[in-house]
């Protein structure tokens, strides 16, 4: 395995841009990716959620982690990719192909999803990953989109396992579970915010970052949070996250990341909205409404 993972900051988790003609923009990829690496993001990542990883082929995978990769080798920054399959095996194949980019510090998985595999099939899958896998691993815990609930003390055994270098938290919501599970950390496991509007809450109880989507708007913004509370300096950093929160909130006011799309065509930074189906364009009002909350910045 590669050299070990620290984790820290915000790393922007990149749509996948659409040319229109509907092939991948993948010049305007890479304009993305330095200019959020620019502005101060600690990472990227490739062929998440937002990127619409579901309606690529694996020609386009591969072409998104190679942007990816040449512009993390120029700045120097640690690129995340998302990997994994609801079978170990699949998820296995999956992350072995990450061998390829010697760019890539980390693969972020999830738990099997729709499988409902339990606390421990869910360790056992990930024990095996981690054995095999060429990078270090990120659990993503999103358990309204992989239908399997894990509490505190199951996030904590993943973080014991040799391999596993932190969480993408998105459980939907900030419970007695994530008061636990950041009060008692295993060593070298780190806590990503994954649920954008609630970042600040949870950099105050000790997230080490996040990955987040709404980030690609406002990145310095995001990136001096994440400052502020690593510094101790409380009141600046309630400020900036009650500023940010309702931007968030807009940016996921439809499915994630239809919104994020619109506003950055909008603002020139990719040549269509377009996302593929099952998702559907944004609709012009949530577009700008989110406009609207970018110009309180």
């Amino acid at each position: 395995m590669r050299q070990e993972l620290s984790l820290h900051g915000i790393h922007v988790p990149l749509i996948t841009p659409f040319a229109a003609g509907g092939d991948i923009a993948a010049d305007a990829l890479e304009a993305l990716a330095h200019e959020v690496l620019d502005a101060g993001a600690a990472g990227i990542v490739a062929l998440g959620t937002t990127a619409e990883t579901a309606a690529l082929d694996e020609a386009e995978r591969d072409l998104v982690t190679e942007v990816c990769a040449r512009v993390c080798r120029e700045h120097g920054a640690p690129l995340t990719v998302g990997a994994g399959a609801s079978g170990t095996r699949a998820a296995e194949a999956s992350l072995a192909r990450l061998a390829r980019w010697p760019e890539v510090r980390a693969a972020l998985v999830t738990a099997p999803s729709f499988v409902r595999a339990g606390a421990a099939g869910t360790l056992a899958h990930f024990a095996r990953l981690a054995e095999v896998s060429p990078v270090p691993l990120i659990v993503y815990h999103v358990p309204y989109r992989t239908g399997q609930p894990l509490d505190a003390a199951a996030l904590r055994a993943l973080g014991s396992l040799a391999g596993v270098a932190g969480v993408k938290y998105a459980a939907g919501g900030i419970d007695e579970d994530t008061v636990a599970l950041l009060g008692e950390l295993p060593d070298g496991f780190a806590v990503l915010a994954g649920d954008d509007a609630l970042v600040s809450p949870l950099l105050a109880l000790g997230a080490a970052g996040g990955i987040l989507a709404s980030a690609h708007l406002e990145t310095a913004r995001f990136v001096e949070l994440a400052a502020a509370w690593r510094a101790g300096e409380a009141e600046r950093a309630r400020s900036l996250g009650h500023a940010l929160a309702p931007l968030s909130a807009a940016a996921f006011s439809e499915p994630n990341p239809v919104v994020v799309k619109g506003v950055l065509h909008a603002q020139g930074r990719i040549p269509t909205p377009d996302v593929r189906l099952p998702l559907l364009p944004a609709s012009p009002d949530a577009v700008t409404a989110a406009l609207k909350q970018l110009t309180e910045f």
